[in-house]
């Protein structure tokens, strides 16, 4: 009998980090994630920081008219009035955000945090620009949401600042499990 879709084989791990390639794909599987929402945040907010119109709270291309523009199709017009309240200011703080955020997800530095921080920002923008977005896949914005969620829940054990402060951590603890 054939069973389809069913590993059969054996499949072990060497002691000492050694294995197959499959126990490295499933040890690095994070990396191309979080290397890409890193350069992408940290893109969006130098593109931000360095577009003249975008920090203004009027005028064409500014975050302040973006804002009036979606406030009424937006799932929260109060958050989007809070905005409305300092559009510049609101400007840059989403971009100084995406720019802390993007730089601790690609340097595995508070990569946890850092994630947490994407998936909030990706959840405002996702209640407030890109709401209206119909069907709801053309927005973004929750699909940012949902790539920050496993950098939430795993953070980046390997080829991180994190990683590299726990090993640390452990040699001047004497030891401990690796």
């Amino acid at each position: 009998m054939v069973t389809h879709g069913m590993r059969t084989d054996a499949h072990t791990s060497h002691p000492g980090g050694g294995g197959d390639w499959r126990d490295h794909a499933t040890r690095y599987a994070l990396l191309p994630l979080r290397i890409f929402l890193g350069v992408t945040f940290i893109y969006a907010g130098l593109d931000k920081l360095t577009d003249s119109a975008f920090m203004k709270d009027a005028g064409a291309g500014s975050v302040g008219d973006m804002m009036r523009t979606v406030r009424d199709s937006s799932a929260l017009p109060s958050l989007v009035d809070l905005a409305l309240k300092n559009p510049a200011g609101f400007g840059y703080a989403i971009a100084l955000g995406e720019l802390a955020v993007g730089i601790g997800a690609l340097l595995g530095l508070l990569t946890r945090l850092a994630a947490l921080g994407g998936a909030l920002i990706s959840l405002s923008l996702w209640l407030t620009v890109s709401w209206a977005s119909d069907p709801y896949y053309y927005g973004n914005d929750l699909a940012y949401l949902m790539a920050w969620t496993p950098l939430v829940l795993a953070g980046a054990p390997l080829l991180s600042l994190d990683a590299a402060l726990r090993s640390r951590r452990r040699q001047r603890m004497g030891g401990g499990y690796q």
